[in-house]
C-alpha cells in the first residue's frame, strides 16, 4: 500500500508493474477500493504484460475521508480535477482506462472533457444516464446496508465505512440526481474504446452500451451472458481475454 497527496486529499493506490506502457489505470465502482479489486489488478497485468495502477478514489478505502456530501457532478469533478493531478503525480502518461461502473463513467468524461491523451477506454457495466433499475438497486442496497452484515462486510474495506456508503447511496438517490447524463461527452472521444456488459447486471442495462456505441466512434461491444454487474468477478476469463487483446490493440 502507497500513498499521494493529491487534491487536498491523501490517496491509497497500488501499483504493479508488467514492463509494457501504456499502463493500465483502474477507476473503481461506486462502492469499490484498491482491496474490493482484490486479484483483478494482478490478472490484469499477467494477462497484458502491462503496468497497472489502481487506486481510491477520496471517501474510500484507506484514502482521505470525505468532507461533505457529494455533489451531482462528483464524477466530473473526479475526471477532470483529481484523476489528472493524480496521473501527474505518479508520472502515468497517454493510460489506458478501465473503469468499473462509477469508474467507466468517470473515464469517459475525462477522455471526453478534459482534452488529455488517452489510449483507450474499457468500460466495465458503464453508466451515462440513469436507469430506473439503476435506482431500484441502490435503494434496496440502502436497506442491506441499514438491516443486513452488508455494513460489516464493508468496513474491511474501507477506513470510513459510513462515508463510502452514503456519499454514493445518498446523491444516487437524490431527486436532483435523476437528470445526471454524460452522452454529451461521448462524440469528443477520439481513442478506441471496448464497453463490456453483464445480460444480468442488476444496476443498468444494454440500453447504456448501446448510447454509448452511438455516441462515441468505434466502439467495440462484448455482451457477457450470465455476468452481473461486476462481471469482471461473475466472468475472469472472458474479460481479461477481451482486455488483453484491446490492449493488443491500442498499444504503440
Amino acid at each position: 500500500m502507497a500513498f499521494v497527496d493529491v487534491a487536498g486529499a491523501r490517496i491509497e493506490f497500488e501499483r504493479i508493474e508488467g514492463g509494457r506502457r501504456p499502463t493500465i489505470v483502474l477507476l473503481h465502482e461506486g462502492l469499490g477500493s484498491v482491496a474490493m479489486w482484490r486479484d483483478f489488478p494482478a490478472e490484469v497485468a499477467r494477462a497484458t504484460g502491462h503496468d497497472v495502477l489502481a487506486y481510491s478514489r477520496r471517501g474510500y478505502g484507506r484514502s482521505s475521508p470525505l468532507r461533505a456530501a457529494r455533489p451531482v457532478r462528483f464524477m466530473h469533478d473526479e475526471a477532470l480535477v483529481v484523476l489528472p493531478r493524480l496521473l501527474d503525480a505518479l508520472a502515468v502518461e497517454r493510460p489506458v482506462l478501465l473503469g468499473h461502473s462509477d469508474g467507466a463513467s468517470i473515464a469517459i468524461v475525462h477522455a471526453g472533457a478534459s482534452a488529455r491523451a488517452v489510449a483507450g477506454l474499457v468500460l466495465l457495466a458503464p453508466h451515462v444516464m440513469v436507469e430506473e433499475v439503476t435506482v431500484a438497486s441502490i435503494a434496496a442496497a440502502r436497506r442491506a446496508y441499514e438491516t443486513s452484515d452488508l455494513r460489516a462486510r464493508l468496513s474491511r474495506y474501507h477506513d470510513d465505512v459510513d462515508g463510502a456508503f452514503r456519499g454514493w447511496n445518498d446523491i444516487w438517490l437524490a431527486p436532483e440526481f435523476r437528470a445526471w447524463n454524460v452522452e454529451e461527452y461521448l462524440p469528443a472521444i477520439t481513442c478506441p474504446v471496448l464497453a463490456i456488459q453483464g445480460d444480468r447486471d442488476e444496476y443498468g442495462t444494454m440500453d447504456q452500451i448501446d448510447r454509448i456505441a452511438r455516441g462515441a466512434h468505434g466502439v467495440e461491444v462484448l455482451a457477457v451472458p450470465g455476468a452481473g454487474h461486476s462481471l469482471h468477478r461473475d466472468c475472469p476469463q472472458e474479460v481479461l481475454e477481451a482486455v488483453n487483446r484491446f490492449v493488443a490493440r491500442v498499444r504503440p
